[in-house]
């Protein structure tokens, strides 16, 4: 108590990227009198949580706080386990990522995962279940941010004002809650470079303002890749192996090296996979019929017509199928379920 601290503090709110704000920094000297007010708040905030402002000051001067963080990793593995079909890679990799990052109560670094696969595979989904077991409340929670390239960054002219933005938006968000979820989609439409500005909250040696940027996790989300993941599926498939036999270690360098040298793709020759930042590649499979058909079957449940059999059969045979010949899997995934649904019920 007899030491004078220095404290700064950055004040932030999460804000929607791309939007103008000045972020001020504030300065000075605490006092005795002050260190007191502090604890008092504190105090305060403790006997009643519901004191935003409390929780915020807290939050931002204490390595501990998690904000409203309350992770249910049982429920996650659940719900991944039972609600996503014909997505084992996915299952296995997010479940075991996610428990093992927070067991760690001070990672060595943030954890990064890249989804990678066509559209209608789950990716969307999983990112959701995310939010929903992590912080209870799927997308709307103030500590889950999402950032879509054609909402919030739609002039690749404008790339070098988006990466200052992008940057000051994210290490405020950090510096107010730790344990940030950061999620980028449509990683194929981000404009080239935007994306390295982030290397250095990425890595393991960032840490600003007693705020531990280690805590957050980031999820790219991306059709990029898809060619080597579905080329990989329909030889499998051809070869009479069953898509549970498909590992890993047979996809990863494949995604790596075609996100990094596409150029269509957000990595294209990014720093953040030279440096190798991403924890896990995420492979999303292409979806058989068996597999569009239970998405149409969990649809119908939620709409009270489990029993429908036969709009199940009638969706899952009216899908495009691919390659020809053999016709294996789903071009659209589980994407136009919903959609048929309402046509054959």
């Amino acid at each position: 108590m007899g030491n004078v601290v220095l404290l700064t503090l950055l004040h932030v709110s999460p804000r929607r990227p791309g939007s103008r704000r000045n972020y001020k920094l504030s300065g000075g000297r605490w006092s005795k009198s002050n260190m007191v007010l502090v604890r008092c708040a504190l105090f305060l905030f403790l006997c009643n949580p519901v004191c935003a402002v409390f929780q915020k000051l807290y939050c931002a001067i204490s390595e501990s706080c998690d904000c409203d963080f309350r992770p249910r990793i049982r429920d996650l593995e659940w719900d991944l386990y039972k609600n996503v079909y014909g997505q084992h890679l996915a299952q296995d990799i997010v479940s075991e990522a996610v428990a093992s990052f927070l067991q760690n109560k001070s990672p060595d670094r943030p954890l990064v995962l890249s989804f990678h696969g066509s559209s209608g595979t789950g990716k969307t989904l999983v990112s959701s279940m995310l939010g929903t077991h992590l912080y209870g409340s799927a997308m709307s929670s103030p500590f889950i941010h999402q950032f879509v390239p054609t909402l919030h960054f739609p002039v690749p002219q404008r790339v070098n004002e988006y990466r200052e933005e992008l940057k000051l938006w994210v290490q405020g968000n950090l510096t107010e809650c730790a344990r940030s979820i950061f999620l980028f989609d449509e990683m194929e439409k981000m404009p080239s470079g935007l994306i390295d500005v982030l290397e250095p909250f990425l890595g393991p040696s960032h840490v600003v303002f007693r705020t531990n940027y280690r805590k957050a996790i980031y999820v790219f989300i991306s059709t990029t890749g898809e060619e080597v993941i579905n080329r990989l599926s329909v030889e499998n498939r051809r070869a009479g192996r069953d898509r549970e036999e498909i590992r890993l270690s047979d996809l990863q360098d494949d995604i790596a090296q075609s996100v990094y040298n596409n150029t269509s793709s957000g990595f294209f020759h990014s720093s953040i996979i030279q440096q190798k930042l991403i924890t896990r590649f995420v492979p999303f499979l292409p979806l058989s019929r068996r597999h569009v058909e239970r998405c149409v079957h969990s649809q119908l449940c939620q709409l009270d017509r489990c029993g429908r059999s036969d709009v199940v059969e009638a969706v899952g045979g009216d899908m495009v199928y691919t390659p020809a010949p053999g016709q294996y899997f789903s071009t659209t995934g589980c994407k136009a379920v919903s959609a048929k649904i309402n046509i054959f019920l």
